[in-house]
């Protein structure tokens, strides 16, 4: 199980770990509108995952915008932010900060997300800082557990990877 701190306390994350070669739970989350969304939505496509804690916080929002940047240049591939933040939320911070390349999808209603893929702290009910990439069959080609949430992830290797998957 990945091991990951919050501000250097131990979290609890609940659910299994998910590797590179694991084929990819699906799971089932709320869009802006409150539609609900599933990872089987979009199959047969490249999808990046961007999980973050919290929106409103500021490397959650650095993060958020430097994928929804990149997301312009990665051709084929579906970039997904997800948080347990509201919806209403979301879409409020998504129109404040101009983000229109990628799709932001909150996990708050039964942490879905949190669960299948191993990202939530128990002791926050937030999701732990993560990165994934699914290729077109489903398949986890890349998955990054970031060891301190308040930690940026490795931009670089995550885009290098959602484009291999292409």
């Amino acid at each position: 199980m990945a091991e990951v701190t919050f501000k250097g306390n131990p979290m609890t994350l609940m659910g299994e770990e998910v590797k590179p070669g694991d084929q990819a739970p699906d799971f089932t989350v709320l869009a802006n509108d409150l539609s609900e969304v599933a990872l089987s939505d979009s199959k047969g496509n490249v999808r990046l995952i961007s999980v973050v804690p919290s929106l409103d916080t500021g490397v959650c929002d650095q993060q958020t915008r430097r994928f929804n940047e990149e997301a312009a240049n990665l051709d084929g591939v579906e970039v997904l932010t997800i948080s347990c933040d509201l919806p209403f939320a979301q879409k409020r911070w998504c129109g404040a900060a101009g983000i229109d390349n990628i799709q932001v999808l909150s996990d708050h209603r039964d942490l879905s997300f949190g669960q299948n893929f191993g990202t939530a702290m128990e002791e926050l009910r937030l999701l732990a800082r993560s990165v994934f990439v699914v290729n077109s069959q489903g398949e986890v080609t890349y998955a990054e557990y970031v060891p301190e949430a308040t930690n940026h992830p490795d931009y670089e290797a995550a885009i290098a990877a959602a484009k291999a998957a292409e």
